[in-house]
Order: C-alpha cells, then structure tokens, then sequence
C-alpha cells in the first residue's frame, strides 16, 4: 500500500474544531445520536489532559467534480472516523447540545478538580454535587469560550473558596486543563480517488480496534455532508423513520423537536409510523438505504453507491457533477418508494401471509432486504400483473430462505441476483434457480439433512413451522388450538419424545435429545397433561380416547381426526408404539415428512 493514498497531519485540537465549526470538515454524525455513554467522554479528557494519545482521525476527501460547464469543484473533506471523539470534544469543551440516543438535546458538562491527588477523580460527570461544591469547577467549558478570561477570573475566585489551596498546585492545574484545546491529534486524510475498498482496506490496518468500516455507515456519512442535493434532510429521513418503525411513541417528540424536518415532505410520507406496531420488518438505517439502493439502481454493493452519490463515472473513471445529482434523485425516490405505508404494509402483509406471523420465525435480515426490494421493482413495473406480485415475493423470499442466499458474502449475491434478473427477468429467474437447487435429492435428502440440528433458529424449521402457519394446522393433539395461535400468543416448542424421559433412558446430550424432529408447539394443557410420559403411553391414550370420548390427552375424539392430527404435525403413525429404542427411527421418518411438508407449501404458494 503506497503511502500516497493518503496524508498525515497534527492539528490542534481547537484547529479541528474550528475547521468544523467553519464547515472546512463535515462530520455527518453531529446530526445523529450520540451513542457514547458520559463516562466516555470524562475519559477522553482525562486522556487529553494527561497528554495520552487518542487514536487517529480519518477523513476522506470528496473527489474533484466535473460542472456542468465544465469547471471543477474540489470536494469537501467528510470524517468517515473519529465522528464520536469529535462530538465529545464538542459538547464537552465548547458546550454544544447534542442528540442522545433516545433523539433528545443534551450538553454533557464535565467537572474538573484541580486539587485531586494521584489515584482521585480528577475528572466527573457533572452532578448537583459538583454544582454545590467549592472543590470541582463544575464545567470546564468555561475555560474554552473564545476570549473568555477564565484564568484571570477563575483562580482568583476558586483560591477564595479554597484558601488553604496550594496557589501553584491550582494555577498549574488550570493552566495544565486549558492547554487541552493546544493538544495535537493526527488526523489521517484519504485522498480522493480512492474506491470504497481502498478506504476500507486502510481504515482496517489504521484503526488499531480492528473495527472494519461499514459500507452503510461511509454511505450515510457521504449523504450527511451533502447540502446541494439535499443529502442532509434525505439523512434525517432515513434515522427518523428507522426509529419510529422501533419506536412509534417517537413521532411525538420528533413533531415537537425538529419543526425543521417536519414541514419537509418526508415527515407526511413517514406519519404513519406512528400508529403502526407490527416488528415483523423493523429496518435498521443500513436496511432502508440498501433497499433503497438496490430497487432504484440494480446493484447490490452498497460501496458502488458512495461512488455514485461522488459523481463517479465508472467507464471514463471521472467524477461528474450530472452523475452525482442523478444519483441523489434516484436515491431520494428509492427513500419515498421504501417509505410508502401501502407498498410498505403490503409487503409484509405478503411475509405474514406466507407463515411467517412473528419476527422470532426470521433468520435473516439480508434476506427480508432483498425480498423489500424484488417487491419494489415489481410494484413499479410494468413486466409483471400487479396481482401477481405479492405471490412472486413470498415465492423468492422462502426459496432464499430456504437456501440460505443471502448468508454468506450477500452484497455480491445480490449484485449477481439483480443483474440476472435484469438480463432473464423475475418469472424466468426464479424458475432457473429453482431448476438448479431443487432438484427431487434436495427434498429427499438435502432438506432432511439440513433439519438434523438442534438450532430452534434453523431456518429450516422456521420454514417448517410457516408451512403449518400458512395451512392453518392445528397443533399436537389439539382440535382447537391453531399453532399461528400459539406463536402469535405465548406459546413455546416442546419435546415430542420428553427431555426427561430421554435422560432417563441414556439420551443425555442436548444436542440429541433437542433436535428440531422432536419439537413441536404444545397447547398448555396438552404440554401438563403429557409430562414425561412416554411417547407409547400418552399417544396410546390420546387414540384410545376417540373411543372413550373421555379426554385425558389433548382434546381430539374422533380417530380420523386424530391421524389427520398427526399428519399435520408430520408424526409416524406408529408413534403410539415408540419407546426410547424408537427415538432414532423417529427423527429420522419426521425429517423427511418436515421435508415433504415444506416442499408442497413452497409449491402450493
């Protein structure tokens, strides 16, 4: 790695600053919530006002754009990292207000004692104690407003409420206090030609915590600093909705807190939020920006888009002020499309309709992204009956999940998917993978042998149990309790063959005796009523009970509703008569109807 890829510059620290203040440097994350707790940034000025190194800031610098009129603009310098350090400093030492974490204005004052000894709290949080004590300057930001005197005016006072105070021991500690603003900080500068792996790959061997850079948070960073496309409301949009899919009760404090946004259309766009409470699909920002990106442009590379917002021209390797604006308008309509309530709403309406009622039956977030933005693309065009489109998604969305897509590297799975897509078409492209992973031996005996686990979050089995969602099954032995009632209500997956009697009987492994071929979703009252009993005990008494009428096991009295019972749940027949030396045989046969049940519900949506 060549050393010209990037600078290495001391700065004061009120040189950085002001550089912000200025505007010279964007630092994006001052609009964001400030995610470091108080004790951090006690810390961080005890670390300055000992003189102990503080890590390095990195900074990109935009590319020089090509104008329209064939001018050039030299783009503005962005901190991709150091975002919080500086924010710190900020609140701390000029006494800005920023957002907490919970979206609320806040300074956090830091109080100084100038007569600590070695091993005492120099530094605190401040307190009402620190506001009531002679001891503790209670804010040492006193000490850095622009012409303030604080010296000349502060000993003085401070020695008065502390006569018996060591005169040089204070004017020392002062003096020591305010030459923080003096403290130098290296400051790393990428230059600008550089592609989002370059600058992950030095930000990786820079950064001493390992920390790699994430594409989404560079993007974000990216749109943050933008003023002249509107980058910096369209970056308010993102967080705000991201935090009232989690949080609805936000929009109250974001109607009263940030009048500025919300005489912007995207407040209107994102209303609804307010009243909605379903956590089926809650996108964080990387989510909603991938999307975003994904459904408008047809990548999948999240770094391409930091490229693009830049103006980037990938076959000439320029940057240019019509590519830069473009992107930012067809991101901007990418942001409004994902916010839309009835697209948004419909799309998981059509996650739910396909079994998957609640968010603890989804394995994977990349997956539910990628299903959002197959849904976007076919809602907006015109290749594919608009009735169909919901069917199509639930259709990809189980396959992906299925196959486990987008798990291992998914951006560049995406990018290959979209471009496929591009070039087949949806219809066409899903038949092709189809003809590809699902061949008769997946069902028979990839499928089963990916159910030999004892992971309740298997994909698998979340697929298995969607599948009994989506038929309406009732749950073991059960002639009224739905297992979508039990999912969606309190219940829990319980041992076919019971814990207890397996460990009884030489099964002490969990990952034996846990398998998912031995869950199933129990009724309360079956769950007591079965204990620890033995399979060949309470099954039997479940059958004998269709003749008795009696119910001691479950609540089902008819004996063809019994077996239809359990072919449902996808039980042998014979269970009636397996003990423990069955258990082996039993999983086995249960894989493989799990694996039948899942193979016509994929091709029954």
């Amino acid at each position: 790695m060549s050393v010209d890829k990037y600078t290495v510059s001391q700065y004061s620290v009120s040189s950085i600053l002001g550089f912000i203040e200025a505007g010279t440097i964007a630092i994006p994350e001052i609009q964001r919530p400030f995610v470091w707790k108080a004790w951090q940034v006690r810390d961080l000025i005890d670390s300055l006002y000992n003189g102990f190194p503080t890590g390095y800031l990195i900074i990109w610098q935009n590319p020089t754009v090509k104008l329209k009129n064939g001018d050039e603009a030299v783009g503005k310098q962005v901190m991709i990292d150091g975002q919080q350090r500086i924010t710190a400093l900020m609140t701390a030492i000029a006494g800005k207000k920023i957002l907490t974490e919970d979206y609320k204005e806040k300074v956090y004052r830091i109080a100084f004692n100038p007569l600590a000894e070695d091993g005492e709290e120099r530094f605190a949080v401040q307190t009402p104690a620190h506001l009531n004590s002679k001891e503790w300057v209670a804010d040492i930001s006193v000490f850095f407003t622009p012409g303030s005197s604080a010296m000349l005016d502060l000993v003085p006072e401070y020695l008065a409420d502390n006569p018996e105070a060591d005169k040089k021991k204070v004017f020392d500690a002062f003096t020591r206090l305010q030459s923080i603003a003096s403290r130098q900080i290296g400051v790393i500068t990428l230059v600008p030609d550089l592609d989002i792996g370059e600058v992950t790959e030095i930000f990786v061997r820079i950064n001493s915590r390992g920390k790699r850079l994430n594409e989404a948070d560079f993007a974000m960073s990216k749109i943050a600093a933008d003023e002249k496309y509107g980058g910096n409301t369209l970056r308010k949009a993102i967080d705000y909705f991201c935090h009232l899919a989690v949080d609805p009760a936000f929009y109250s404090q974001l109607a009263n807190g940030d009048t500025d946004f919300m005489a912007t259309h995207y407040a209107d766009k994102m209303k609804w939020l307010k009243d909605d409470n379903n956590d089926i699909y809650d996108p964080s920002f990387s989510d909603m920006l991938r999307v975003s990106f994904m459904s408008q442009f047809g990548r999948g590379k999240l770094g391409d888009l930091v490229s693009l917002l830049s103006g980037r021209d990938f076959e000439e390797r320029s940057f240019k002020e019509e590519i830069a604006e473009d992107s930012f308008s067809k991101l901007k309509q990418g942001v409004e499309f994902f916010m839309n309530q009835f697209d948004f709403e419909q799309f998981v309406l059509s996650i739910q309709s396909a079994g998957f009622i609640s968010s603890k039956l989804l394995n994977s977030q990349m997956t539910l992204d990628f299903a959002y933005t197959v849904y976007l693309m076919l809602k907006h065009s015109t290749d594919m009956n608009p009735m169909m489109v919901k069917k199509n998604v639930q259709k990809w969305f189980v396959f992906s999940t299925l196959t486990g897509r987008y798990i291992s590297s998914p951006e560049s799975q995406m990018d290959r998917d979209l471009r496929r897509i591009r070039e087949r078409g949806f219809e066409q492209f899903v038949e092709d993978n189809e003809a590809a992973y699902f061949s008769e031996s997946f069902w028979t005996v990839g499928l089963p042998q990916n159910l030999e686990t004892s992971s309740i979050s298997s994909p698998y089995f979340s697929t298995y149990i969607a599948a009994q969602v989506h038929g309406g099954d009732r749950s073991l032995l059960s002639s009224s309790s739905k297992v979508s009632d039990l999912i969606s209500v309190a219940g829990d997956v319980h041992h076919i063959f019971p814990k207890e009697y397996l460990k009884r009987n030489g099964y002490n492994d969990k990952a034996k005796y846990n398998q998912v071929a031995n869950y199933t979703y129990l009724d309360t009252g079956v769950n007591i009523s079965i204990s620890d009993a033995a399979p060949n005990d309470y099954f039997m008494r479940a059958l004998n009970q269709c003749e008795t009428k009696e119910c001691q096991i479950g609540t089902i009295i008819d004996k063809d509703e019994y077996y239809e019972n359990l072919r449902v749940n996808c039980i042998p027949d014979d269970v009636m008569f397996m003990t423990y030396n069955d258990y082996e045989r039993f999983l086995n046969e249960r894989r493989k109807k799990m694996a039948m049940k899942i193979k016509e519900y994929y091709y029954s949506l």
